[in-house]
């Protein structure tokens, strides 16, 4: 089936999904975070408005002193605010040689400290390419150091930083702090009803009920979200970039996939708002993204222009529940999407630089009043119809708050003071932003406490409570597809001889895997005799072996080696199990096999769960969050008689 055709199934079988909200609410326009200065302040929910209980106690955001803050900075210090840039090295002081010449070439200064004072930012994001995140100790380090610098520079307003840890496929900080199942992964759980492992541990590992209408996934989802933002919080992260909003409908997107909890919209609205309040009960900022919605395309907005092409209708059933959702759980920032969304706005500039979208939906439709942060201003879908000197320009006419990693942070500050001189942009444009980003920051605490308290790290980050409420978590998200002749589960008390083998994607972090040897060692922990080998040996030693398990990574349609080499292994006569790591489409671009899984995910925490499932430990109770066009159907899961 090709993949345009499974795109319409899929958007098909979303659409019988969807369930449209009755009516359409009206809401007051827009000024600036409370309607602007005298103005209404807009219907609908603002992040202050949160449930009790989903904020921890802290300051709420006194409008009046922070409007007194903002009228005493400076115009520089004000754009300033706007921006969150990446810096290069582990140290913020003292960071390793090419790490320092990478600074000074980008941006003029050697180190990150040097950074924030120079441009006053507002923010900062790790990545691990960056060289940020080595470990938690560091990470806490690297963010109270930045934390002075802030502090003792300019307004001395502190850093809101932040970073991408979805979980799943993506995550930036690895072991040992946690690593929990992504998006689909939980999705799968939720599809099922919540079935498996729900743990009793204490604290932020132990089960998180939620709100007496949240079901059991749903309060998982929840859980998972507060385990990660304690853990983030510990480190001096107060904004994750999580979670995924996008319904993802189109097994050809590039870019969305597995970061999506699915394809039915309004199973993804449950789950967007069950880890928003998980993330903000822990103090981190939740942000929903990819706002209006980045989940029925086929071009990844990082290297092309994506367009969208729902109808307006489709786009209030698909795309808009699930941001709705987060909207409506208080979520503290909202990302946008590099995509032309014709539907929306005709015009051909991306969401990002469209004020239809930011203001006249975001803002207007869905009464959001929190912080909109752009997606990565560096990526070439933002940079194909305009000039990086435009882009933040726009982005703020558009009505974005955050400016987010720019290519070149100099010009894009220029850009923007420029566009303030010329009077393109007012200062009371910039005050809106700027108050909405301090308004953030004061929910969060950071005005109270911008470091991270002593021993934090140790206490919080990667402690067995969390690492056991993991495991918990991912007993309910393995999906057991096919089974015709119940070769599984295997039978440990054999010792069955089983052999692994497929491809070995790196992990998201860095520091887990590899995933074929981590599922033979566990397989072996639960009595069974398995070994791990190489796709060009695999063949050879298949004989004698009670099962092969091979796992495969987003398999394309046509040729591909991971096709012939199911195909091989089905020839030796030994019976296949099918592991599909990522994308749990693989199926169908594959011969059947004798037993069929889908993880969603192929670090330790799922090839563990895996294990478990194939050796009876625990019974599959997954369920396909989205359909396999041609094989599977949405909800679609097998379990063990």
């Amino acid at each position: 089936m090709s993949y345009q055709a499974s795109r319409r199934s899929l958007l098909t079988a979303a659409a019988l999904a969807a369930v449209t909200a009755a009516g359409v609410a009206s809401y007051a326009a827009v000024g600036g975070p409370d309607g602007g200065d005298g103005g209404p302040r807009p219907a609908g929910p603002h992040p202050d408005d949160a449930r009790p209980g989903d904020r921890p106690p802290g300051r709420a955001p006194d409008r009046a002193e922070l409007r007194r803050l903002v009228a005493g900075m400076s115009l520089a210090e004000k754009v300033g605010q706007l921006f969150v840039s990446r810096a290069y090295g582990h140290s913020a002081t003292d960071p390793d040689p090419a790490d320092a010449e990478q600074n000074l070439k980008l941006f003029g200064v050697r180190t990150a400290a040097e950074l924030v004072s120079r441009y006053h930012l507002g923010g900062i994001i790790y990545f691990s390419w960056a060289h940020n995140t080595r470990g938690p100790q560091q990470i806490a380090e690297l963010s109270a150091a930045l934390q002075r610098a802030a502090a003792a520079s300019g307004s001395g307003v502190p850093l809101l930083l932040s970073t991408d840890q979805e979980h799943g496929a993506v995550a930036r900080i690895g072991k040992p702090a946690t690593l929990l199942p992504g998006a689909m992964a939980l999705g799968a759980r939720h599809g099922a009803g919540g079935a498996g492992g729900t743990g009793t541990g204490t604290g932020t590992g132990g089960t998180d009920a939620g709100s007496d209408s949240d079901s059991a996934a749903t309060a998982e989802a929840r859980r998972a979200a507060r385990i990660a933002g304690a853990e983030l919080a510990a480190m001096g992260i107060r904004q994750d970039y999580a979670p995924v909003a996008d319904v993802n409908v189109n097994p050809a997107n590039p870019v969305i996939g597995v970061r999506s909890f699915g394809s039915d919209p309004q199973a993804v609205a449950a789950l967007v708002a069950a880890q928003v309040r998980g993330y903000q009960g822990a103090g981190v900022a939740a942000t929903a993204k990819h706002f209006p919605g980045h989940g029925d395309t086929e071009t990844d907005s990082h290297v092309g222009l994506p367009v969208m092409r729902h109808s307006r209708a489709q786009w209030e059933e698909l795309d808009e529940p699930p941001f709705r959702a987060a909207v409506e759980a208080g979520v503290d920032a909202v990302m946008t999407a590099h995509i032309v969304f014709p539907a929306l706005d005709p015009s051909g500039d991306p969401a990002t630089l469209s004020r239809p979208i930011v203001t006249g939906i975001l803002r207007e439709r869905l009464g959001f009043r929190g912080v909109v942060v752009t997606d990565a201003l560096d990526m070439a879908g933002v940079r194909q119809k305009y000039g990086d000197d435009r882009v933040p320009v726009l982005a703020l006419k558009a009505g974005c708050d955050q400016l987010l990693n720019p290519p070149d942070l100099g010009l894009a500050h220029r850009s923007v003071l420029a566009a303030v001189e010329a009077g393109e942009l007012t200062q009371a444009r910039i005050e809106e932003s700027v108050l909405r980003i301090l308004e953030l920051k004061a929910r969060r605490g950071l005005f109270d406490a911008a470091h991270t308290a002593a021993g934090q790290t140790d206490a919080l980050v990667g402690i067995p409570a969390h690492l056991t409420a993991a495991d918990e978590i991912a007993a309910g998200t393995t999906t057991l597809l096919a089974n015709p002749v119940k070769l599984l589960p295997l039978d440990p008390a054999a010792a069955p001889r089983v052999l692994v083998t497929g491809t070995d994607p790196a992990s998201p972090s860095g520091t887990t895997g590899p995933p074929t040897t981590v599922l033979a060692r566990e397989l072996t922990a639960l009595g069974c005799r398995a070994t791990a080998a190489p796709p060009a040996r695999a063949v050879a030693a298949a004989p004698g072996n009670a099962a092969v398990l091979v796992c495969t990574y987003n398999v394309p349609e046509g040729d591909d080696p991971q096709r012939t080499l199911v195909k091989e292994l089905l020839a030796t006569g030994v019976p296949v199990v099918l592991v599909a790591i990522r994308n749990p489409y693989d199926p169908a671009r594959l011969p059947a096999c004798a037993a069929e899984l889908a993880t969603y995910t192929w670090t330790d925490v799922e090839m563990r769960a895996a294990a478990r499932v194939v050796t009876g430990a625990v019974r599959p109770t997954g369920r396909l969050p989205v359909p396999v066009p041609g094989r599977y159907p949405l909800g679609h899961g097998l379990s063990y008689d």
